[in-house]
């Protein structure tokens, strides 16, 4: 069968394959501990849910706008003041079915054919490939535990050519957990200053999973504002992941880009969900609050855990639910059954079908010496899937 050439640009998002692997063991009765989730294990607020509820009594049951109800919007809009003091109307938001559609209706809108995408390591899995789709070129800006994982503006300054249009990064990050501080975000400005060719995205889409304090945007600089789009949503903060909704807060050019392409992909968001986005978005954030402390706690049991296995080197996360240890001193050990593990791809097999833990291979995110385990489980998990683990390394020869 001959299908487009399309597909050979992009690979599966490793996340989800190792996700589709536990459930086969799962179903044939295998007892599989995930540490690969990339969602809360919470459920969604009780004000939420009620305001769903509400929404299908009175009928939210037609199309909707393609960016989204007017009303949702200006929630957004309230919400980016109050949290983070910036200002916005609601002709510069886009509300997507989840921000995976508002990165790739961003990607979309901006870059051509051989435009050059500047992405620091790690990464997301599906900005490189949604780039790919586009046409674009990546240009990889590799960054070390050393450094908690966060380009420098030396680095930033470095690789920006000619032909860059766009730098993609995320604060909190998704895998490392890196949070970018404001000296931070203002000495990069200072480089992106020079360059006013380049727009930045920055995913914002773990913000309220902070371990250190006020989240920073990278939109707050005012010269750069016109360049910046900010990606958020509902999924992380709100345990609403199955629910689906992101959004853009952009210049009002871009936003009108993106409501054109999403028009011809998917129109707008599910109706149902956007009433209860704003219930979530103007609403109490005591369960938030409450599931990051949950969150925290979880954090400082993994970094116990992972200081008891030797070999492993491992950074405290600012932000998100993963830690990204690097796992590299087990390359090249031989396994009981007399297999050699080369790599993180190869180790993160290991653990699932010898130790039957689902953790997911750093080479995905652009790190091919760590891997990422995720801490959005119980503790009582969390804790067996640390014997797993340690007892598989220790039977490595």
């Amino acid at each position: 069968m001959q299908l487009s050439s399309l597909l050979s640009r992009f690979n599966e998002p490793e996340t989800l394959k190792m996700a589709k692997l536990g459930r086969e063991l799962r179903a044939k009765g295998i007892d599989i501990t995930d540490l690969s989730l990339g969602e809360p294990d919470f459920d969604t607020p009780e004000h939420i849910k009620e305001a769903a509820k509400k929404a299908i009594d009175d009928n939210y049951s037609h199309y909707t706008p393609v960016s989204g109800f007017l009303d949702l919007r200006e929630a957004v809009c309230t919400k980016l003041l109050r949290d983070n003091g910036l200002h916005y109307t609601p002709d510069q938001i886009v509300v997507s079915t989840g921000a995976k559609q508002s990165i790739a209706n961003t990607v979309l809108s901006i870059v051509d054919s051989g435009d050059e995408v500047l992405i620091p390591t790690p990464y997301w899995v599906t900005y490189s490939e949604i780039v790919r789709l586009a046409g674009g070129t990546v240009k990889l800006v590799k960054t070390d535990l050393e450094h908690g994982f966060k380009i420098t503006a030396a680095q930033l300054e470095a690789s920006i050519s000619a032909k860059t249009k766009l730098f993609m990064f995320s604060t909190p990050c998704n895998p490392t957990g890196a949070v970018y501080s404001k000296a931070e975000l203002t000495a990069l400005s200072e480089v992106f200053k020079k360059f006013p060719q380049v727009f930045i995205m920055s995913d914002e889409i773990y913000e309220h999973i902070n371990f250190t304090g006020k989240h920073e945007s990278i939109a707050q600089f005012d010269f750069l504002k016109d360049r910046v789009i900010i990606i958020n949503g509902l999924s992380k903060g709100f345990a609403m992941t199955g629910w689906r909704l992101g959004y853009i807060a952009a210049p009002a050019e871009i936003a009108k880009a993106c409501d054109k392409i999403q028009g011809q992909f998917t129109s707008g968001a599910n109706a149902v969900t956007q009433r209860a986005a704003i219930a979530a978005l103007t609403g109490t954030l005591e369960p938030t609050e409450a599931m990051v402390k949950k969150f925290r706690e979880r954090r400082e049991k993994v970094m116990q855990l992972v200081k008891n296995i030797p070999g492993i080197i491992c950074n405290e996360p600012p932000g998100a639910f993963y830690i990204f240890p690097d796992v590299s001193s087990y390359f090249g050990k031989v396994t009981e059954a007399g297999e050699t593990i080369s790599n993180a791809d190869d180790l993160c097999m290991y653990f699932l079908n010898t130790a039957h833990v689902s953790v997911v291979t750093g080479k995905a995110f652009g790190e091919p010496n760590c891997i990422r385990i995720s801490f959005a489980n119980s503790t009582e998990n969390i804790e067996k899937g640390f014997v797993k683990i340690r007892n598989a390394l220790a039977a490595l020869g």
